[in-house]
């Protein structure tokens, strides 16, 4: 018996394949669906290519619109002088205690 997720994968995977080859069967024979829905086969082919395009645009901007938004809120670090200054203090802090602990 497969696990949820292997069957989600399953379908996922099956989807997928099924849309490619519509896709490609479209694209190079776009006559069966012209015929079928009664289209203009260019308009067909200009589709096919324009909505892949545009999504993929659209994906691309709102990635870089993302890591932009991210860039802009987030806090600047801490410089390198401060970070090893604290380091350096609880360093000392520790040896201090020890000698403490021992007796």
């Amino acid at each position: 018996m497969v696990s949820k997720d292997q069957a989600i994968g399953g379908v996922i995977f099956l989807v997928c394949i099924i849309v490619a080859l519509f896709y490609v069967a479209t694209l190079f024979y776009p006559q069966w669906l012209g015929n079928l829905i009664g289209a203009d086969i260019a308009a067909i082919q200009f589709w096919l290519v324009a909505i892949p395009v545009f999504l993929a645009f659209v994906v691309v901007l709102g990635i870089g619109a993302w890591i932009g938004w991210t860039m802009a809120t987030t806090p600047p670090p801490k410089p390198i002088e401060e970070i090893e200054l604290e380091e350096n203090t609880e360093k000392e802090e520790k040896t201090e205690e020890e000698p403490k602990k021992k007796q």
